[in-house]
């Protein structure tokens, strides 16, 4: 076993060697690359090894940014060249440089530039700047809605006095050169997709009683920024004392939040919007109010591509699904690659617009591929939903057993989840709540977790999430009557998140041309029927009779940012005889024929007696193969593909009547490992059988099929 290098305790400030970092490589952002260290007079590479969110975090801090995005495997940024300094790479998040995170030791390491790590940082904090007119540049360090004293209970705090930090003191501004589109300005910037006229006689009372202190400078934005940042400066303003700003007021905004975030108070607020069918939306984001951009065109889904794209596009497409302006506009398919047709090329938007459709775009998406598409980051309300939630116990923040805030006896108290029931969707819920990302997993034990002694009383039990809420609150869960046999304590519920995850997307086109009838004996069926791949007629069949199948072959490719891993490691697979090989995931993906109405007339089932990289996108090197009892998995980039002509790959129809049906392939449809994106583990065919042979076509993936 390797040793880690660990500096010693107390004296690391004295030992630690002084390093450098650079991002380097084939990239398109200053804020991201290939982490390079210079160390000993010579640049070098990090392996991935044991890499994760947290080194990502030391690095990014280090360099000077906020925080990490992401990090990458598998040299996405092009292989480094020299010394590959540091292996096994473990840190915590709090280290001040990755110098003192534990590792094998400097020029320590097995690896290939193949395994260059690379990672993605937050943009850096600045300052907001506004431009004066003059030409003088003018900072200031924040922008707050005051709420009244009122409105201060109130979730999300929508109205309230505006309120600028300039040299350490918060101040007013004037309103008389304050405009709507202003307002709609600030909104955007607090996560509120409008704004509307305010009526300020409550607010001329409070600000009478308040001692003034103005801020020097009017503001003048056109309404389509995304942060007051964007806007200029209007004219300088004379500050007076108590005659400052005589013929009006300080600014007071009232901003109109999206129906997601509609102040529950309101039940009102709720049904005055309308439910349509979206235009617009977002995927594989790990965050409320991020993912890739797809757009729905003639009944499919399909993406934006990055030719053009900007922060105004990006803020047309929050507001629309009821977020606040952009954060970011992504480009290079930083949030994932998406499927299907490129919808849209080079948008551009006056940022006025109430879809993204309406803007101006080329129909013409030649030369742009998926690696191409476009994603956002959008500003959302401060709704509090982390200080309901939280996870105790665990080695570091991104784990641990979930305790809840419930009332109970009148009192708010800290207690556990019931684990009954508990699974990936309840715990993606949970993550994205607490902003950690996505769910890596779900536990239905906890007892190596020592949480708050104090909150061990089961508060909540018989949790059962769709996997789009947003809290768990709003998912099905028992009321005040508690129902948890096993009780807490060791069986509370618990979650690990992760910034990254995978997506598996199955070829839809792939299955639609490979499916044919193969009429097979009985005997030479046995190790199939073992494992249940036949329909059940077969239990009583005779070894000397036939099995109709419907066979074709699956390709499953990884779209997502973390290579998929069954959950089971390898000491707990299950090996099958009668084929000889590890079942890595015992159910890995269903097939069924359903009538039209949806009632399943056929099923069959695939174990994953062998997760591994098939094929990879070029520049990929494959990290997974199942020969010797391999590591099992399937990189990002890559696919797994298994053949129409192995085991169990297809339906038994031998009972089936001739008609018309639908084919149906689910991939991990138990949830078992964490997906970034589950809506595009589902493919719909159309099938035909008139007894003798079988037609599939319309093949597309999502749930919908033309009929």
């Amino acid at each position: 076993m390797r040793g880690l290098w660990v500096p010693a305790e107390g004296q690391t400030k004295l030992f630690l060697p002084a390093i450098q970092l650079r991002l380097a490589g084939e990239k398109r952002k200053h804020y991201e690359g290939r982490v390079e260290v210079f160390y000993n007079g010579e640049w070098g590479t990090v392996c991935d090894d044991d890499f994760s969110i947290y080194a990502a975090r030391v690095v990014c801090k280090e360099l000077g940014f906020v925080d990490a995005e992401s990090w990458s495997p598998s040299a996405k940024y092009g292989r480094g060249e020299g010394r590959i300094w540091l292996d096994n790479v473990h840190c915590t998040g709090g280290e001040k440089s990755l110098a003192h995170c534990q590792s094998n030791g400097f020029g320590v390491s097995d690896c290939k530039h193949s395994e260059d790590v690379g990672v993605v940082c937050t943009q850096k904090h600045r300052r907001k700047t506004l431009c004066h007119a003059m030409g003088l540049t003018v900072q200031v360090e924040d922008v707050r809605i005051r709420a009244t004293y009122s409105h201060r209970k109130r979730i999300p705090i929508t109205d309230g006095f505006l309120e600028v930090k300039d040299g350490g003191k918060w101040r007013q501004i004037c309103n008389e050169e304050w405009t709507e589109m202003n307002s709609r300005v600030i909104c955007g910037m607090y996560g509120f997709p409008g704004e509307k006229r305010v009526n300020t006689r409550p607010y001329k009372l409070l600000a009478k009683r308040r001692k003034k202190n103005y801020w020097g400078f009017s503001v003048n934005c056109t309404g389509n920024e995304a942060d007051l940042s964007d806007c200029k400066l209007g004219r300088e303003i004379e500050l007076k004392g108590n005659h400052t700003c005589e013929q009006g007021m300080p600014v007071v905004v009232s901003c109109v939040p999206g129906r997601a975030f509609a102040p529950s108070v309101s039940a009102g607020f709720r049904k005055a919007y309308r439910v349509e069918q979206p235009l617009v939306r977002l995927r594989g984001g790990a965050m409320i109010g991020e993912g890739r951009v797809e757009v729905l065109k003639n009944g499919e889904w399909g993406t934006v591509c990055d030719d053009n794209w900007n922060i105004r596009a990006a803020t047309v497409v929050c507001r629309e699904l009821g977020f606040g302006s952009a954060k970011e506009a992504l480009t290079g398919a930083r949030l994932g690659q998406g499927m299907g047709p490129v919808h849209m090329n080079e948008v551009e938007c006056s940022g006025f617009e109430k879809s993204l459709t309406e803007c101006y775009f080329n129909r013409d998406a030649l030369g742009c591929s998926h690696e191409e598409d476009a994603a956002v980051k959008c500003n959302v309300p401060a709704m509090g939903f982390n200080k309901r939630l939280r996870l105790s116990g665990g080695r570091n923040p991104y784990e641990g057993r979930v305790e809840v805030l419930a009332e109970k006896n009148g009192a708010l108290v800290w207690g556990t989840v019931c684990s009954d029931s508990w699974g990936t969707m309840e715990a993606m819920v949970v993550c994205r709540q607490l902003g950690l990302g996505f769910a890596s997993h779900a536990f239905q034990e906890t007892y190596y977790w020592q949480g708050d002694a104090s909150a061990d009383a089961v508060v909540m039990s018989g949790v059962r999430c769709s996997g789009t809420e947003l809290t768990v609150d709003q998912c099905l869960h028992h009321g005040k009557h508690i129902e948890c046999p096993k009780g807490g304590g060791r069986f509370s519920a618990g979650v690990s998140c992760t910034q990254t995850a995978p997506d598996l997307v199955l070829n839809a086109p792939v299955v639609e041309q490979t499916t044919y009838l193969e009429d097979r004996p009985m005997y030479a069926l046995q190790c199939a029927h073992e494992e249940h791949c036949l329909s059940s007629t077969a239990d009583k069949a005779d070894p000397t009779s036939y099995r109709r199948l419907l066979r074709f072959s699956s390709q499953i490719h990884n779209n997502g940012q973390s290579d998929f891993r069954p959950r089971a490691a390898h000491h707990s697979w299950i090996w099958h005889e009668c084929h000889r090989h590890y079942h890595s995931m015992e159910v890995f993906t269903h097939y069924d024929l359903l009538s039209l109405n949806g009632t399943k007339v056929a099923e069959g089932h695939k174990a994953s007696f062998c997760l591994e990289d098939t094929h990879c996108d070029e520049g990929i090197q494959k990290r997974y193969e199942c020969a010797n009892f391999g590591a099992q998995g399937i990189t990002v980039g890559c696919s797994d593909t298994y053949r129409h002509d192995i085991d169990c790959q297809w339906i038994d129809i031998t009972d089936l009547k001739p008609g018309d049906y639908i084919f149906q392939v689910v991939i991990n449809p138990n949830y078992e490992v964490a997906e970034s994106d589950y809506s595009n583990n589902i493919m719909k065919c159309r099938s035909r059988y008139d007894g003798q042979r079988i037609w599939t076509y319309n093949c597309h993936i999502g749930e919908t099929i033309s009929l």
